[in-house]
């Protein structure tokens, strides 16, 4: 079966059309709440029951919890090595066999780690250098081929990488951003790692 191939371009773009919709506008709306504010209410009679004490339900309360949980970090499979680092993708591909699909948070969980181990490179419109290290949609990119996310979880990733990267006030794409002078493998974890906290206390 035909793999769809894509480039951090595409993803640059497919992510940042999804991020437009007013359908992500309300994903991403409120993210920081887990909870609405409790509204004034007069003094309660004693309770007969813990549960008549609580401004919610416990099962809204379980359900908010468990999604302001960070995601773990990737744990199920190390990365191939350095040789594994400078192959084409495609000779990976077969680790998407029997892989289920991801949260987005998780995604780019796999993401950071395949920059924190391969390495970070900015060189314009590369997915990788000759050493094998990616630029952030690279990575993104690298992460799916290696069975760790479908293109939909990819695509939901990077929005949430703009979505993060709008809240820092750039108002650009995840490339640019990359490219930019001065930028650095520090800056680009960072941001990974705000959007994956930023996507996890989303539920995402």
């Amino acid at each position: 079966m035909a793999t769809a191939v894509l480039t951090p371009d595409q993803l640059d773009g497919q992510a940042a059309r999804l991020h437009d919709t007013q359908a992500w506008q309300q994903i991403v709306t409120g993210w920081e709440h887990t909870a609405a504010e409790p509204a004034p209410a007069p003094v309660p009679a004693p309770p007969s029951d813990w549960r008549s004490l609580l401004s919610v339900p416990v099962d809204r309360l379980i359900d908010d919890t468990l999604r302001a949980l960070p995601t773990p970090p990737p744990h199920e499979r190390p990365l191939p090595g350095r040789l594994g680092a400078m192959l084409p993708d495609r000779v990976h591909l077969w680790r998407r066999v029997g892989q289920s699909d991801l949260r987005p948070s998780a995604h780019l969980g796999y993401a950071r780690q395949i920059l924190a181990e391969w390495g970070w490179q900015n060189t314009p419109y590369r997915l990788r250098n000759a050493r094998g290290a990616r630029c952030v949609c690279g990575a993104m990119v690298s992460a799916h081929r290696l069975g760790y996310g479908s293109l939909d979880t990819v695509d939901r990733a990077g929005a949430w990488l703009i979505t993060e990267l709008r809240a820092q006030g750039w108002p650009g794409l995840i490339g640019p951003w990359n490219r930019h002078p001065g930028r650095t493998a520090a800056d680009a974890l960072a941001l990974v790692d705000a959007t994956i906290r930023r996507a996890s206390l989303a539920g995402q």
